[in-house]
């Protein structure tokens, strides 16, 4: 009789993976093997709060029931047919997303940067046919210290020289203007113009939120060059931040909408771009596709998805929650913060460099048994999903005020 595997350990798991896998990623050294709700579990048994919920892919929570019951029951039916075919699940969960944003059609794919390679494809084609600009002159003008993904054309227009560096040629056709200034947006802003990218909070950057009034000026300036809004909402949306859309706070309404990660439940991958009819009526067949965007499977799960945000409760959760969250970072600047931006359940967080680097505050507060991120030097993101209590979001507050206050 052959005995039973045994488990093998976190550090040897993470020893396994140095020879085997590409070294893209730097992550904290916990392997998780099991979830539910806010917390994972380490193959030790080890409990964690997980306060970055998949960078808002997790919005839900983990195996959030709703979500998982929609797969099952997909699952057991059909979960792949290409765009080749139809399939029964499409055309609600298009009709539902599209009716949840207050735009017209959509374009499903399955990661965030697949929608925005997408949007960039479709803003071109709508200069062109469209607005007229000349064959091949069309420029899109894009915000410092955005982060849309990682592809070629995308790393082309970040102003991370960590994702840039060692990836060239890059492709041409961006115009980059400090983010939060209306007035140079408006100096790039010509009639080769095809769209304006930008994330309405900026998430990667740490979570930067612009002025009252840069939003709807960005509309504004937009409607009256001529050109598209294209808001990337892949971090941003659905819930995240006390609304469905960060734009909704300014009450605009963009042109193209981007939106992924929490889109799928945490499930499978799913993204979309969401536009006015005469935006994207310019693809026709065979200009553009994914063998998996809009499967089934994908399908069901972003409609059930599309029913919990229509209940109103989860914005309503990250907006009261945001102000217990807020609260409590406001006791601790100062006191080992800096500084913070918060919006929802959703918050960079300026650590003193004297207490440490943004990794070794992560490290220390994985060792009190909560899970964050770092970016950009001594800034760490909090982000936990939309499910979290009020309790659940105190403990992680005292835990940051142990680790920033008698150090990592």
């Amino acid at each position: 009789m052959t005995a039973p595997a045994r488990t093998r350990t976190s550090a040897e798991l993470i020893r396994a993976e140095a020879p085997v896998l590409a070294h893209n990623y730097h992550p904290l050294p916990v392997v998780v093997a099991r979830a539910e709700g806010t917390w994972v579990e380490d193959v030790e048994g080890r409990r964690y709060l997980d306060m970055l919920a998949g960078y808002s892919a997790l919005n839900f929570g983990h195996r959030n029931p709703v979500l998982i019951e929609a797969a099952h029951r997909q699952l057991d039916r059909l979960t792949l047919t290409s765009r080749a075919f139809h399939n029964d699940q499409l055309a609600h969960f298009a009709a539902s997303l599209a009716g949840l944003t207050g735009l017209d059609m959509v374009l499903p794919m399955n990661t965030g940067a697949e929608a925005v390679e997408s949007a960039v494809k479709v803003a071109r084609k709508w200069a062109y046919e469209v607005k007229g600009v000349a064959p091949d002159q069309a420029t899109i003008v894009v915000a410092a210290d955005n982060f849309h993904g990682r592809t070629t054309t995308i790393v082309s227009f970040s102003t991370d020289e960590t994702a840039r560096s060692g990836f060239g040629p890059f492709t041409p056709g961006f115009r980059i203007v400090p983010y939060n200034d209306l007035a140079a947006l408006e100096a790039a802003v010509d009639e080769t113009t095809a769209a304006v990218l930008i994330e309405p909070i900026q998430g990667e950057a740490g979570v930067v939120i612009p002025d009252d009034g840069y939003l709807a000026g960005v509309r504004e300036l937009t409607s009256r060059a001529g050109c598209l809004f294209v808001a990337d909402e892949i971090q941003s949306g659905l819930g995240r931040t006390g609304t469905t859309l960060a734009v909704d706070h300014e009450g605009v309404v963009p042109d193209m909408l981007l939106l992924g990660k929490a889109l799928g439940g945490g499930i499978v991958p799913v993204s979309a771009v969401v536009a006015r009819r005469d935006v994207l009526g310019v693809l026709r067949p065979g200009e553009h596709g994914s063998t998996f965007g809009g499967n089934p499977l994908a399908a069901a799960v972003g409609s059930a998805v599309v029913e919990l945000l229509e209940t109103g409760e989860f914005q309503r959760r990250a907006a009261e929650l945001g102000m217990v969250l807020e609260g409590g970072l406001k006791g601790l600047v100062g006191r080992g913060v800096d500084g913070f931006r918060s919006r929802g359940l959703w918050a960079g967080v300026d650590i003193d460099p004297a207490i440490g680097t943004g990794r070794e505050i992560s490290e220390g507060l994985m060792r009190e048994g909560i899970l964050v991120k770092d970016t950009h030097g001594s800034t760490i993101r909090l982000a936990p999903p939309l499910t979290i209590t009020a309790d659940e979001l105190r403990s992680a507050l005292a835990a940051l005020e142990k680790v920033v206050t008698q150090g990592v």
